[in-house]
């Protein structure tokens, strides 16, 4: 009872409104033009509304100028124009249109609810075909008018068009500020649908003269993709920003980039479905059409960046954020880059601009590029830009002929970030640490070798503690430095509590974990742990875990189980090539490329098959390997140990000089290029001296260039056995934690 009692005082309540509203109207008319005949409140009353407004339980006290006097009530000005212009225009007011201005009425002052309630009035299915044969109308170009002699005016003024077009997008705004997405999403749809059936080729040219109505279907063309979000429909939000975008809507350029912005963060962010390549209705047989919802939204960022390239919109920063991280996800950092090339220099600073093409050219591989477009920072634009040291300092860490460059840049880094964020003086020290373990095997002298190294251990550690021991990485390359420095047993307690801290997720983790207990002797437990790794770890870090799980098979002894475990690893790699055919030099196992694998695992078999003297299935995997990578110094390398094997000194040396032309630091080709020399004999002692410390430069932990190069001191005679046993005395230290596979 209550509720109908409420709804009964509503109605009464928009009723007084809406008589109101048309008596005001009226008497407006009239004091403006006293000899046009125009009906009177009565006739308006009796007339066009006595079996209306009549039939909807309207009294005739909603028609008393009782409540003229009102403020709260007083009808809005805008709205009696309207009514004028459409009175003047037909001599009349439908009862449609008397509701559509009523509701836009309420809706300006917040009365949502009344609003909807008196939209809801309106009878779509009627005004649909006056509207739809209007717009068509409308639509028409003059001359084909004024030349049509039978031409018939449309049902509909333009003002009663845009009123009634307008209360049909405005009733769906209610509907969403109450919270009824769908139905909002509905009604919102019925104004698009009206427009596309009455103008299947899209809007004219001209169509925009009416300011009003076109406001309107550019609102509904807006409007209706963020209902659908709010809704939680993800395809039909998809299919209408499609819609809004192909279709002609006569949209001005800030829209349709509004639009394409908002598609691309929903195909970006949304998490939503696959949806079906977009029809496009214009599209040349040779036109690119994006295959899933990534593409699609690369080609919307990159349109809309485009634009701003040819100054037709404004230049917004987070079109750039977002293709940045859509290409970054793909390995579309070549084609980043490019686009950031081709930006105007008013448009992204200098200096940004170097940034991001630094994160370009590293994410690609070309560290050294990155390298001098960061210099271009922290020398010239900004020397104390903390990103610029900090990434310079990883950079130049990781490449031994920058390591002092990157010692440089790290102190820089902490002496500006002092007495300032804990998190990222951590990491600027864990930089260091790294470029200092790089500088330290460049050193000349062993004790300057120690410092370095001891340096890089405290400045690794101090990062750990800055960061509360939370940081993986960090703790990862605390771990490695120790295992490099032969501290295993360190170094496997930090292994522990790596594993731990990333919960068992990272391939290189387990590996390390592995090898530090290869570096022990303790071939079993690190297959046990390669085992759990296999169980925990994703099917796609299986390769390089199978092989390092195939060399400690070796090291116990198990050459039949290692063969069928490298048979295994052979199996995955042929079924990830399959996988991602047309990605196969991208795609990244851990940290080694799957085509890179591939060609290790044809060198171990090539090496299994040398140690059990089977030559012809040696050379098979030589084969393969030659197939990869015809210019491998590791091939050439096993090429020249198989001949070796047969007996063929010279051949094998030829091997080892193609090997060395190749690659001159490749460590292995040195030693054995070195071990050659010396059973040739002869005055050759300097160049086999040169070969191997050459080698150990390189490696200073390679125990078989210091056994060899132990070797050629005792053959030198006494006046050397000082060096010699000096140089066995390493080799057997090293030997004694050598690990199956070098921990770097």
């Amino acid at each position: 009872m209550r509720n109908l009692t409420r709804e009964r005082k509503s109605n009464n309540r928009v009723n007084r409104k809406l008589g109101n509203l048309l008596k005001c109207v009226c008497m407006s008319k009239q004091s403006h033009s006293t000899n046009e005949m125009i009906p009177s409140s009565e006739s308006l009353a009796t007339k066009d509304y006595s079996e209306s407004l009549a039939t909807k339980d309207y009294s005739e006290s909603a028609y008393s100028s009782q409540v003229v006097g009102e403020n709260d009530n007083k009808p809005d000005t805008g709205s009696i124009e309207e009514a004028e212009l459409s009175l003047r225009d037909t001599g009349s007011l439908s009862y449609e249109e008397a509701r559509a201005l009523l509701g836009r009425y309420e809706y300006q002052k917040g009365n949502i609810e009344a609003a909807l309630h008196v939209f809801e009035g309106i009878d779509i299915a009627t005004v649909t075909s006056k509207i739809k044969i209007s717009l068509a109308k409308r639509a028409e170009p003059r001359k084909r008018r004024s030349h049509n002699y039978n031409y018939a005016a449309p049902p509909l003024s333009a003002h009663a068009l845009s009123l009634l077009l307008e209360a049909i997008y405005l009733k769906s705004k209610s509907l969403q500020i109450l919270g009824k997405y769908k139905e909002a999403a509905q009604s919102c749809k019925v104004v698009l649908d009206i427009v596309e059936s009455s103008l299947p080729e899209g809007l004219p040219e001209n169509f925009g003269t009416d300011s009003k109505l076109q406001e309107t279907i550019n609102n509904a063309v807006e409007l209706l993709p963020s209902l659908y979000q709010l809704a939680d429909l993800p395809q039909e939000t998809i299919f209408s920003f499609r819609r809004a975008l192909l279709n002609h809507w006569n949209l001005n350029e800030e829209t349709v980039a509004k639009i394409q912005k908002e598609f691309a963060i929903f195909l970006l962010y949304s998490g939503s479905k696959e949806a079906d390549p977009p029809n496009l209705r214009s599209q040349m047989d040779s036109s690119f059409v994006p295959r899933n919802n990534m593409e699609e939204a690369i080609l919307l960022l990159m349109i809309l960046l485009r634009k701003v390239k040819l100054k037709r919109i404004e230049w917004d920063p987070s079109v750039l954020d977002h293709l940045s991280y859509a290409l970054s996800v793909c390995g579309g950092l070549k084609a980043l880059g490019k686009e950031l090339e081709e930006l105007l220099p008013a448009v992204i600073d200098k200096k940004e601009r170097h940034l991001l093409l630094s994160l370009c050219y590293y994410g690609q591989g070309d560290g050294l590029t990155a390298l001098n477009l960061l210099r271009n920072v922290y020398k010239h634009d900004d020397p104390n830009c903390v990103f610029s040291l900090l990434m310079g300092s990883k950079i130049c860490g990781e490449n031994r002929d920058f390591a002092e460059e990157g010692v440089n840049l790290g102190k820089r880094a902490i002496h500006i970030l002092e007495n300032k964020c804990e998190e990222l003086v951590g990491v600027a020290n864990s930089l260091l640490g790294i470029s200092l373990s790089g500088y330290s095997r460049s050193s000349l002298s062993e004790s300057e070798r120690v410092n370095r190294q001891s340096e890089a251990i405290q400045c690794l550690e101090t990062a750990d503690r800055l960061t509360r021991m939370n940081d993986s990485r960090i703790v990862y390359e605390l771990c490695l430095e120790n295992a490099d420095q032969r501290k295993l047993d360190v170094a496997l307690g930090q292994a522990k509590r790596l594993i731990k801290l990333e919960g068992g997720s990272q391939a290189r983790s387990w590996l390390l974990l592995a090898r530090i207990l290869s570096g022990q002797k303790r071939f079993l437990d690190g297959e046990t742990i390669i085992n759990a790794a296999l169980e925990q770890t994703g099917k796609w870090d299986r390769g390089e875990l199978l092989r390092t799980k195939a060399k400690l098979q070796i090291a116990q002894g198990h050459v039949k189980r290692a063969l069928e475990t490298y048979t295994q690893l052979l199996a995955v790699l042929q079924v990830q090539n399959k996988s991602f055919p047309t990605q196969k030099k991208n795609l990244e196992v851990g940290r080694i490329h799957v085509k890179d694998l591939e060609l290790e695992t044809w060198h171990d078999l090539a090496m299994v098959y040398i140690s059990l003297s089977q030559w012809r299935d040696a050379e098979a995997c030589l084969l393969k390997s030659e197939a990869l990578n015809y210019y491998s110094p590791s091939r050439w390398h096993i090429t020249g140990l198989l001949y070796e094997a047969k007996g063929l000194e010279k051949e094998a040396l030829k091997a080892y000089e193609n090997a060395l032309d190749i690659y001159p630091g490749h460590v292995e080709s040195l030693v054995s290029m070195a071990m050659v020399l010396r059973r040739f004999g002869g005055k050759s002692g300097p160049v086999i001296r040169s070969f191997l410390t050459e080698a150990l430069r390189l490696d200073r932990m390679n125990s078989s260039a210091w056994f060899k190069l132990g070797q050629l001191y005792k053959d030198e005679g006494p006046m050397c056995i000082t060096e010699s046993v000096d140089c066995f005395e390493a080799a057997s230290i090293l030997m004694e934690t050598d690990p199956i596979e070098p921990f770097r």
